[in-house]
């Protein structure tokens, strides 16, 4: 419709000597033979009318494709004019009718070798807008006479016509060579030539963003910076949006380009000047902010901005929403420029609250005293939402700008005064931030905002009144009674201000436990009986349990002190405001978004950055990214709580591994040979967190198992509970596991060296060093280990052993996801070149932080080790007492209350053999490893050790060793509230 409307107005230059409206007027049946008739016509004025009533049936949405032939007849002309008429109708009905467009190749060919350049230039143009496949092919000879014809308005059409072909058939494009010529058309000699070729080049780049289509090198931006100067405005909005996506070599060059690129700021066109300053804000990241340039830059970048202002309200709202990205990147380019953000009656709403926004963002404390003074203003106008946004950046002034604080405050207090409903409403919800920001600073208004109490009927005042009475009942007398009003129509009131006043109440118990017991029961009924929400339940849940078992605790957690808000909660993320700010000018810089959020297909999805933080965020490629077989389509196993962790360590295999040669690779769950671990094939898959089960109503009864028989003395305490129960433990236990009672034999007596493991006395056991990867599949490297807890570190200890022939040196290492986190904590060092026949020693510290993802069997590992050779694969098992951490000696109170609440169908038994050690000595074994006794009682002659150990993921084991004196078989007891099923045995292994 574009494209005919601009083709009319053409039309209207030859003259008609009486208007074209007639055309358009309705007309009698048998509309269609009578046109006809008169296109067959002889008289040359009769078939040109005829053809204007045609166009005016078809613009007016009529079907006139029936007269197709009889149009195309009437390209045979010499008028300019009524040819223009026909090539429309082409460009409209050849898609529906392509055998009968295919009659008009000829005339095409034969006009785009016209004498007059007008006509040459429209036959290649409408030939590029018919988009039928059976005439491209026709196209080709055509546009590469017109691409290199004399006349530059021929040249410059052409170029269009390339990029609308390349839509049609890019491959056709590329084969004729036609891309290569447009990168020739850059150096033309014609500026719109120029702005055209880039126009079109960048068009196809955006379609093929992988493509290098705009080779941008210093002496093609010389040719483009020369034409700048000289082609039209969209012509100069072509070039400019070019030079924002090259990277100057150095910040001389960028100076350069800034230099020859300001002059665009003065121009008549607000499009040209967005333009410009997006070049230029891109081209500043490379200049030193100490040089006078830079200066110079910036105090000229504010002029055009502010000019931008005094267009119409549209125009203004567009150059607004660019200026607050601008005052995120650079506010000091318009931190002089308050006034031109001062609001006037007549701006539309749109106008009136980006302006609101933008004031606060050049707020400082040198015009602050203006600012307040304009917002107290505008928080008398009639408009309720510019009023809302008025007193809400009042508060946002006093959190900004900190020495303004006491100022804003008495602001919003006398616009308090003034009763105005949501006014005083929208002042309270910002006090609280004011309250949250500078905390025992200005409570003394709280009594004046309690006063208003009554009036308060929104959702988000309520809440902000709820927690500032609950944050600060201390200092108000009849804090319980105002809660207490609130809670009468509880079931009424938003999720938002429930869930504060379930908050606030409990706030208020810690506080006056005494004086509000009755009241906080009545809310956590309320919350946990009478309400359908689960966010509600739940968190009414955690509070029940909280004060139940420990109110010291729950003072801790609820009444912890809290972290002062942010000043700037609504500023752009950083990468995004990057990608923006290379988007000034478009419709991403309008939206905030970037243009992959709402343009849809391949287009626009090209991530820009600004050069001098280019590659910040990214993470460096792996070497060698090609060598592996590509990741596994199977998804990973999600490991959903705690309790199904712990079931899923029960399954591991407890026979000792096999010495002669590497365990197998993991069959299921990833698969190893699948993955490229060296080659970034592991960021893929986001890693898997561990869920924390759900507390357990205080309501329900818990069944609870009896005790061992001791007595509470044994273990120095009453049999309550404690404030300093692990992780893990209150969980309610789901379906109960199988009973595991048969012996288990081979790798339970590890922890006593008894599988001639490499022990110290005193501490952590340490397996022998076995072989992991043979020399047959590492390519002559060979490589043993084993693992070693020492002094809190995990370590993987390696004997790397060169059987080749070659030096083999650039080792590096990577872990694929496993079930306890485990990562390599830095990189491996292998400091000096590996001769052949050379063996070396290294050591690899580990960490638990890495990404979780269940492997099977569940302390399996899986290792990429890379040289200079290949990437090498293999998998290994480490004890899981590597994991045992130090703070695992469970409190004797804290035990036995723990002890009690264990099912015996969460109890699973194991006897190690031929074990000759006293109870004493195997304790000060196990303690080595991290594995505490608690107690310790003898009956019948039976020493029974009570112990405790911890996981690095939190998760606690107890247990209970008997060993009877003169007998080598010791018999060990394992527990743990959380659900059973796979767990025990690994812990039971290294025994």
């Amino acid at each position: 419709m574009q494209e005919w409307a601009s083709q009319l107005c053409e039309n209207r230059q030859f003259g008609s000597k009486m208007t074209d409206s007639k055309y358009f007027t309705t007309t009698k049946k048998g509309e269609i033979f009578e046109l006809k008739a008169e296109l067959n016509s002889d008289k040359k004025e009769k078939k040109k009318e005829a053809v204007k009533k045609v166009i005016a049936s078809m613009t007016v949405g009529k079907d006139v494709s029936a007269l197709f032939p009889d149009v195309v007849n009437c390209m045979q002309t010499d008028n300019l004019e009524l040819k223009k008429l026909v090539y429309l109708y082409l460009m409209n009905y050849a898609k529906s009718q392509p055998d009968m467009a295919i009659m008009a190749v000829n005339t095409f060919v034969k006009d785009c070798e016209d004498p007059n350049p007008l006509i040459r230039a429209l036959a290649v143009r409408t030939m590029g807008c018919i988009r039928v496949d059976k005439i491209t092919e026709y196209l080709c000879e055509p546009l590469r006479k017109c691409l290199k014809d004399e006349d530059p308005y021929v040249r410059k059409t052409a170029a269009v016509c390339v990029a609308k072909l390349h839509d049609i058939n890019a491959q056709l494009v590329e084969d004729q060579g036609f891309l290569d010529t447009l990168k020739d058309l850059i150096s033309d000699s014609n500026p719109m030539v120029v702005a055209n070729a880039v126009a079109a080049l960048s068009e196809i780049a955006e379609s093929h963003p992988n493509s290098n289509l705009l080779d941008l090198n210093p002496q093609t931006i010389n040719k483009l910076l020369t034409a700048l100067n000289e082609c039209t405005e969209w012509g100069q909005i072509f070039i400019l949006d070019c030079l924002a996506n090259y990277t100057p070599r150095d910040d001389r060059e960028s100076q350069s380009i800034c230099e020859r690129v300001t002059p665009r700021l003065s121009h008549a066109n607000s499009a040209v000047v967005l333009s410009a300053v997006k070049v230029l804000m891109k081209f500043m990241e490379m200049l030193p902010k100490d040089l006078d340039y830079y200066g110079t830059l910036l105090k000229k970048l504010a002029p055009p901005l502010v000019t931008l202002l005094s267009a119409e309200p549209e125009l203004q709202y567009v150059a607004l929403r660019n200026i607050n990205l601008i005052v995120q990147r650079r506010p000091e380019i318009l931190k002089h420029e308050m006034k031109v953000f001062f609001v006037k009656y007549n701006d539309p709403i749109y106008v009136k609250l980006e302006k609101l926004d933008i004031m606060i963002r050049l707020a400082s404390q040198a015009n602050i005293a203006q600012v307040l003074a304009e917002l107290k203003e505008y928080a008398t106008e009639v408009d309720v939402d510019f009023v809302r946004k008025a007193v809400r950046a009042i508060g946002r002034c006093a959190i900004k700008v900190e020495q303004s604080a006491e100022r804003c405050v008495s602001t919003l207090l006398d616009l308090i005064q003034t009763k105005v409903n949501y006014v005083v409403q929208e002042a309270i919800v910002v006090i609280k931030d004011i309250f949250r920001k500078y905390p025992n600073k200005y409570e003394s208004v709280i009594a004046t905002l309690c006063e208003n109490l009554d009036s308060l009927d929104e959702p988000e005042a309520r809440a902000a009144m709820i927690w500032i009475v609950g944050e600060y009942a201390e200092r108000i007398d009849n804090a319980d009674e105002l809660l207490e009003s609130f809670l009468e129509g509880f079931h009424d009131e938003s999720t938002q201000v429930q869930l504060q006043l379930l908050t606030a109440i409990v706030k208020l118990f810690l506080k006056k436990p005494t004086e509000t017991q009755e009241l906080v029961q009545q809310v956590l009924s309320l919350a946990t009986q009478d309400s359908d929400n689960p966010d509600l339940r739940d968190r009414g849940y955690i509070y029940w349990r909280l004060l139940s078992t420990d109110p010291v605790a729950a003072k801790e957690v609820v009444l912890a002190e809290k972290p002062l808000i942010s000043e700037e909660t609504d500023l752009i993320e950083p990468t995004l405001l990057e990608e923006l700010i290379c988007h000034i000018g478009t419709l991403a810089s309008v939206y905030h978004k970037p243009p992959s959020a709402f343009v849809e297909g391949s287009r626009g999805v090209q991530h820009k950055r600004l050069p001098g933080s280019a590659g910040s965020g990214e993470s460096v490629e792996s070497p060698d990214t090609g060598s592996a077989a590509g990741v596994s389509d199977a998804p990973p196993a999600v490991i959903p709580s705690q309790g199904d962790l712990l079931g899923d360590l029960l399954n591991l295999d407890l026979t000792p591994p096999a010495t002669t040669g590497p365990p197998p690779p993991a069959t299921s769950g990833m698969q190893l040979g699948a993955m490229d671990l060296l080659g970034g094939g592991l960021d893929s898959l986001p890693p898997i967190p561990l869920r924390t089960d759900t507390p357990q109503s205080p309501q329900i009864p818990h069944q609870s198992p009896s005790p061992p028989d001791y007595s509470p003395t044994e273990l120095g305490g009453d049999l309550g509970g404690s404030s300093a129960m692990g992780a893990g433990f209150g969980a309610p236990p789901a379906a109960p596991a199988a009973s595991f009672s048969a012996p288990v034999s081979g790798g339970l007596d590890d922890l006593f060296d008894l599988g001639g493991g490499v022990g110290m006395p005193m501490g952590a056991y340490s397996p022998p060093k076995t072989v992991w990867l043979p020399a047959m599949k590492g390519k002559g490297l060979e490589i043993s280990g084993t693992f070693a807890r020492r002094a809190g570190v995990i370590q993987m200890e390696m004997t790397l052993t060169n059987k080749a022939m070659s030096v083999m040196t650039d080792f590096a290492i990577q872990f694929n996801r496993n079930s306890f986190g485990l990562a390599p904590a830095g990189p491996l060092q292998v400091l000096t070149p590996l001769s052949p026949n050379q063996s070396i020693e290294v050591t690899l510290p580990l960490n638990t932080v890495g990404p979780v993802m269940k492997m099977d069997p569940l302390n399996n590992l899986q290792v990429a080790v890379k040289n200079n050779i290949d990437v090498f694969y293999f998998s290994c098992q480490y004890p899981i007492s590597m994991l045992f951490v130090e703070d695992g000696k469970m409190e004797r109170q804290v035990f036995l209350a723990t002890w009690k609440d264990i099912s015996n169908d969460n109890e699973a038994q194991f006897q190690i053999k031929d074990c000759h050690l006293s109870s004493d000595a195997a304790s000060n074994k196990l303690q080595g490893s991290n594995i505490f006794t608690i107690a310790k009682r003898t009956v019948d002659g039976q020493d029974m050790l009570y112990q405790s150990t911890k996981l690095s993921n939190g998760i606690w084991v107890l247990a209970e060793l008997r060993v009877q004196t003169g007998n080598p078989t010791f018999t060990v007891s394992l527990a743990q509230q959380t659900v059973w099923s796979n767990h025990c045995s690994d812990c039971a292994a290294n025994y």
